[in-house]
């Protein structure tokens, strides 16, 4: 049976994406702590300092990278170090399998010129790879719309769409690359539609029984500019099924609360 290593399983991806491969091979997962993940075997090892990683990764066939510290505005190339010392301490020639995210050589975030400069390490490794951009998942979008619903006035960003996509989705089609043969680039992969944020900010105050006016407020600079040239979609790669209003109506109580993703 096919061993695979998966960084970043404890995560909203790796949650998913662990049960996805499970019986299908040996899962290992990667993490700092002393918890256990259901599904899969625990091996110690540290992206941040590189302990333990060489022996965490030998005997793996294929790595699933898709550990990510997020945007840290004091140390935005957190992913790149992480990448490059696990770079460091493979052994062999597993299949890597990278996961990004749609527009990372396109819009200029820090984060996500992290992200793209960490796929030019996977591809430059001389390890057989296989890398999968996606749009924003349900769940950061639903965090998002959270946060700015929060004050009296709803503002969203004017003349911005998203495509986001759901993570299970994401986690089934990881699963099947890191399952199959090194592909390279593969196809971006989208949610079914594209929707402005001002539609599904009614749409969730909706659902969860708030009234607040939307304000829709103008954003200036490069990096909007790219958000609104919709940069950060891929319509043609629209390969998504349930779609966010799915995603939300499946997650909101009967007293207007929600619940936190599934497992």
């Amino acid at each position: 049976m096919t061993t695979i290593l998966v960084t970043g399983g404890t995560g909203v991806l790796g949650r998913r994406l662990v049960p996805a491969l499970s019986g299908r091979a040996d899962v290992r997962v990667l993490t700092r702590g002393t918890g256990t993940v259901e599904g899969a075997t625990t091996v110690r090892g540290d992206l941040e300092t590189g302990a333990g990683l060489p022996g965490a990764l030998a005997g793996a066939d294929v790595i699933v990278h898709a550990a990510s510290s997020g945007f840290d505005r004091r140390r935005p190339d957190r992913d790149v170090g992480a990448t490059r010392r696990l770079l460091e301490a493979i052994s062999g020639d597993p299949h890597l399998v990278y996961i990004s995210i749609v527009g990372v050589d396109e819009i200029p975030l820090p984060y996500f010129k992290a992200k793209f400069a960490t796929e030019r390490l996977v591809e430059e490794s001389g390890l057989p790879w296989t890398i999968l951009r996606t749009t924003q998942f349900h769940d950061l979008v639903l965090m998002a719309l959270s946060a700015l619903a929060k004050p009296p006035v709803a503002i969203v960003p004017r003349g911005i769409a998203v495509q986001s996509v759901d993570t299970g989705e994401v986690a089934g089609r990881l699963a099947a690359l890191a399952l199959g043969e090194p592909a390279g680039r593969m196809p971006d992969m989208g949610g079914p539609r594209v929707e402005g944020l001002d539609d599904l900010m009614r749409t969730y105050l909706g659902a969860v029984r708030r009234r607040r006016p939307i304000l829709r407020l103008p954003i200036p600079g490069r990096t909007a500019a790219a958000y609104r040239e919709g940069r950060h979609t891929t319509p043609a790669g629209a390969t998504g099924v349930r779609g966010f209003t799915e995603e939300l109506l499946s997650r909101v109580r009967a007293d207007g609360t929600l619940e936190s993703p599934a497992t």
